[in-house]
C-alpha cells in the first residue's frame, strides 16, 4: 500500500488521462506487488493442511513455517467494491482462507491475471492492457490459473441462510463455554476438519477432533472458556479466552475461524498466535 501511493504521488504529474485514473493505480499496485514476489524467496503462505495427509497423534512443537495468517474483516470491506460482470468469484469469496491459500500455488502473473478476470471481472483485453501483455496470452494464463485452482478449491458453497448461520454460531459460542464436548462434536459435520497454526498436525473426522479436544480440555487443566465474536477473511471468527483451574482470569488463548457448509462447522482454524488478538483489535485479558 504505502509503495503504490509513492510511486502514485511520484508519477502523478506523467499521468496523462489515457486510461482511467482507477486503471493507472491498478497498475501501480500490480507491478508493486508483482516485485515482491518476484524478490521473495520464501515457499507460499500455507495451512496445515497443505503439508501432509491428517493425523491423530498429539501436536508436536510448533513449526517454523511462512503460516496464511487471518486477516479482520474491518480493513478488507472498504476495498469490496462490486465485481464486473465477468466475474467468477465474488469479492467476499476471494478473501476466504480457502481461496487465498489455493492461489498461493499460482505464478505470481497468473494470480494477477485470475484476481484480475475472476475476481474484479476485467475483460481479456483490460487485463492485457494493464500487464502489458497480449489478450492470447491472458487467456492461456488464465485457463492455466484456472486449472491449478480448481484442483486446490472448490467453489460450490451454498450460500447459508443468516438465520441458519446465527443459530449455529449461538450453539458454538454455548458449547464451548459449557465445556460441552459432545455439543461441540454434534455441530461438526462428517468430515470436518481442525487445524491449528503454528502446528503441522491436522485432524479429519469427527472422531479424530473429539479424541483431540477430549485430551486437550482434560490434561491442559482448563477452568473455562469465553469467547469474543469478530470476523477475519470474510468468514465468523471467535477470540477464544481460557484460563486455569487455578486463576480466575480469561487470557488470549487462539483465534478461531470458522468455515460452514449447511448450517454445521465445516474446518475449524485456531491459530495459535496471541498477537493476533491486537491485529483484531480484541483485549488479551478479559475484564472481570
Amino acid at each position: 500500500m504505502q509503495e503504490t501511493l509513492l510511486r502514485a504521488w511520484r508519477g502523478l504529474a506523467d499521468f496523462e488521462g489515457r486510461a482511467s485514473f482507477r486503471s493507472w493505480l491498478y497498475r501501480i499496485a500490480t507491478n508493486a506487488c508483482l516485485n515482491v514476489l518476484a524478490s521473495r524467496k520464501s515457499a507460499p503462505r500455507v495451512l496445515p493442511d497443505a503439508l501432509g495427509p491428517p493425523t491423530e497423534a498429539w501436536p508436536r512443537e510448533a513449526a517454523d513455517i511462512p503460516w496464511l495468517d487471518p486477516y479482520p474483516v474491518a480493513e478488507l470491506e472498504a476495498g469490496l467494491a462490486a465485481p464486473g460482470p465477468e466475474a467468477r468469484y465474488e469479492m467476499r469469496e476471494a478473501v476466504q482462507l480457502a481461496f487465498v491459500a489455493a492461489i498461493q500455488y499460482l505464478a505470481p502473473r497468473q494470480r494477477a491475471v485470475l484476481l484480475l478476470r475472476d475476481v474484479l471481472g476485467w475483460s481479456a483485453a483490460e487485463a492485457a492492457q494493464l500487464l502489458d501483455a497480449s489478450v492470447a496470452s491472458i487467456n492461456s494464463a488464465l485457463q492455466r490459473a484456472r486449472a491449478t485452482l480448481d484442483a486446490r478449491y472448490a467453489s460450490d458453497r451454498p450460500v447459508e441462510p443468516d438465520e441458519a448461520r446465527r443459530a449455529l454460531l449461538d450453539r458454538y459460542v454455548a458449547t464451548w463455554e459449557a465445556a460441552d464436548l459432545d455439543g461441540f462434536v454434534s455441530l461438526l459435520k462428517d468430515d470436518a476438519i481442525l487445524r491449528m497454526p503454528p502446528h503441522r498436525e491436522w485432524y479429519a473426522g469427527r472422531a479424530a477432533i473429539r479424541g483431540f479436544f477430549g485430551r486437550a480440555w482434560s490434561v491442559a487443566g482448563y477452568g473455562g472458556f469465553r469467547l469474543l465474536r469478530t470476523a477475519a477473511n470474510g468468514q465468523p471468527a471467535f477470540g477464544l479466552y481460557s484460563r486455569k483451574q487455578e486463576s480466575a482470569g480469561f487470557r488470549a488463548h487462539s483465534l478461531q475461524v470458522l468455515t460452514t457448509r449447511d448450517a454445521e462447522i465445516e474446518v475449524l482454524t485456531n491459530f495459535r498466535n496471541a498477537q493476533l488478538f491486537e491485529v483484531f483489535g480484541l483485549p488479551l485479558v478479559l475484564p472481570r
